[in-house]
């Protein structure tokens, strides 16, 4: 569950991007933010530590990313640190990312196999998804080796799970009822 000041912030950068017909830029540039904390953890640390002043933290947020995003979300990102908000950083990058995919049409899918699918295999499965939703649909493969064969999907809340494990849990069940698998 996102938390509240996170969705506020996000709202708020919502609206401007939406003002200024800049959703799908400022997603890309999220999106971009999103994978740099992701893969740098201590870039957060940093934005939290008390020991560094605002403008020593705001200083860099400029000079290192000056060059990959627009003004805006350079200031966006140095407000959050006027207002001791980084802690929240992360769920508001997500919570934003989730709002331009909605405005855009734009439907985020994990698809979980017990190894990597083929690229001809997940366009396949894109395209299927597309169809069904009606919208784009942005894939993502993910390795669970708790999968033995087959898939699971997951779209938004729907979840379509055509793996072996279901379906022997599904057969054990039925036998265990009675009935016949």
């Amino acid at each position: 569950m996102t938390n509240e000041v996170a969705e506020r912030y996000a709202q708020g950068l919502f609206e401007l991007a939406k003002e200024n017909g800049t959703v799908d830029e400022k997603k890309e540039q999220a999106e971009a933010l999103r994978k740099v904390l992701d893969e740098n953890p201590d870039f957060l640390l940093f934005l939290q530590a008390v020991k560094i002043t605002r403008s020593e933290k705001k200083k860099l947020i400029r000079e290192v990313f000056s060059q990959y995003l627009d003004s805006e979300m350079v200031s966006f990102i140095q407000l959050l640190v006027d207002k001791d908000r980084s802690w929240y950083l992360s769920e508001m990058l997500d919570e934003y990312i989730k709002r331009a995919n909605e405005e855009l049409g734009v439907e985020t899918a994990v698809v979980a196999s017990a190894r990597p699918l083929a690229e001809e295999d997940l366009e396949k499965i894109r395209k299927a998804l597309e169809k069904k939703t009606g919208k784009k649909i942005i894939l993502r493969n993910k390795i669970d080796p708790s999968v033995l064969a087959g898939i699971k999907v997951i779209v938004g809340n729907n979840v379509t799970d055509i793996t072996m494990k279901t379906r022997i849990e599904n057969m054990r069940k039925a036998l265990l009822e009675g009935g016949m698998a």
